[in-house]
């Protein structure tokens, strides 16, 4: 039977989940999404879609994904057990992931995640005295067990290597091309338009004396300069274009957004059109209700050309391919791929609606397989 629906009272896109069981299930559901993606990305690889370096790239960035939602699972562990439990706020309509503020408040927590270790007791303290009190008094040790929630939830924090709210740039030498070294430059920002988190990829090529990653005077304005530009709303085209205006010595060659979301669960989100119809008609197992849209927008130089750049100078700028069905997306390519369970699948084979036709389908198959549909 599939999961009863989220009970809730709010009418806006954001929902709490204030139930424990909920809360868990939740969570044990992004578990088994977030254990398949790495999967996709190899898959990726494989078709000649990702490079290695980028399929590893890819891969650190749905690591680091997986991990903020177990530190998540901690700190709402206890949620619907006690009044002071916090809450886990989502985005039901979509996006399907948590709201963008509950990233924000986990970097908050992070610098404070020392001090409130130090002030609190350890893992096998607070164990013990759960026994105790089960055994001397015979009742719940529900303050001990948010204890123990919190503690995990900082620890960890402390350990690092999660998906941030904000990941900033970084670089990785590919080659040497003539007298320009190619360097591939990487990012990943948590939309907090769309409530989903987003990864960059750009390769460019680099005519300065310094390489990029150790100029102290470019590579800061380059970081930052990324970072404001990653925003959900912005084409592609318009975000290379800028980038290559404001940097005459970096010449971007392809910028490509991976966006991972929205998931889709008859449990949890509110979903219109094909993907309603599917779930809804899917009596599938507990855990096995979703559907995650994945999202590759590509963008490759076709050519270079020499423009005046002032009265006496001028300037290389890269002309973009668009793709010539669809140039107002600004992009040269734009992939969608839906990741689901064999029982949505079987659904959606046998509804076979227009609005899903042409999306790529990767299946979940026995064992953790990723069986891939054209």
């Amino acid at each position: 039977m599939p999961d009863a629906p989220i009970k809730d009272q709010l009418t806006n896109d954001h929902a709490e989940v204030s139930d424990t069981l909920q809360a868990r299930r939740y969570f044990a559901k992004f578990d088994r999404i977030t254990g398949h993606l790495g999967r996709v990305a190899a898959e990726l690889e494989t078709e000649g879609r990702l490079t290695r370096t980028e399929a590893r790239i890819l891969g650190r960035y749905l690591t680091a994904l997986a991990a903020t939602f177990r530190a998540l699972s901690h700190k709402y562990l206890m949620t619907g057990r006690s009044d002071t439990a916090p809450k886990l706020v989502m985005d039901r309509h979509e996006s399907g992931f948590p709201v963008a503020q509950e990233l924000m408040v986990m970097a908050l927590d992070a610098a404070q995640a020392g001090k409130h270790l130090t002030g609190m007791a350890s893992e096998t303290e607070l164990k013990d005295r759960m026994v105790r009190q089960i055994v001397r008094d015979l009742t719940v040790p529900t303050a001990l067990q948010f204890a123990l929630s919190q503690r995990l939830y900082f620890e960890a924090l402390a350990r690092g290597d999660l998906f941030w709210a904000r990941n900033d740039p970084d670089a990785q030498w590919i080659a040497d091309v003539g007298q320009r070294r190619h360097f591939l430059v990487h990012w990943a920002v948590y939309d907090s338009q769309t409530n989903l988190p987003v990864v960059y990829l750009m390769d460019m090529q680099d005519s300065g004396r310094t390489p990029l990653p150790t100029d102290d005077r470019r590579w800061p304005m380059v970081q930052s300069h990324l970072v404001a530009q990653s925003l959900g709303g912005l084409k592609l085209l318009t975000i290379a274009q800028g980038f290559d205006t404001d940097f005459a010595d970096l010449h971007p060659k392809r910028l490509r957004r991976i966006t991972l979301g929205p998931m889709h669960s008859h449990q949890f989100t509110l979903q219109s059109g094909p993907m309603s119809d599917v779930l809804a008609g899917t009596r599938a197992p507990e855990g096995s209700d979703w559907a995650l849209v994945w999202t590759i927008e590509d963008l490759v130089a076709d050519r270079e050309e020499t423009v005046k750049d002032g009265w006496f100078s001028s300037a290389v700028r890269q002309v973009y391919k668009l793709d010539p069905f669809r140039p107002d997306d600004g992009a040269t390519r734009t992939d969608r791929m839906v990741i689901l369970p064999e029982q949505p699948y079987q659904t959606l084979a046998e509804l076979n609606p227009p609005g899903l036709r042409d999306v790529r389908k990767f299946v979940v198959g026995a064992g953790g397989r990723i069986l891939p549909v054209r």
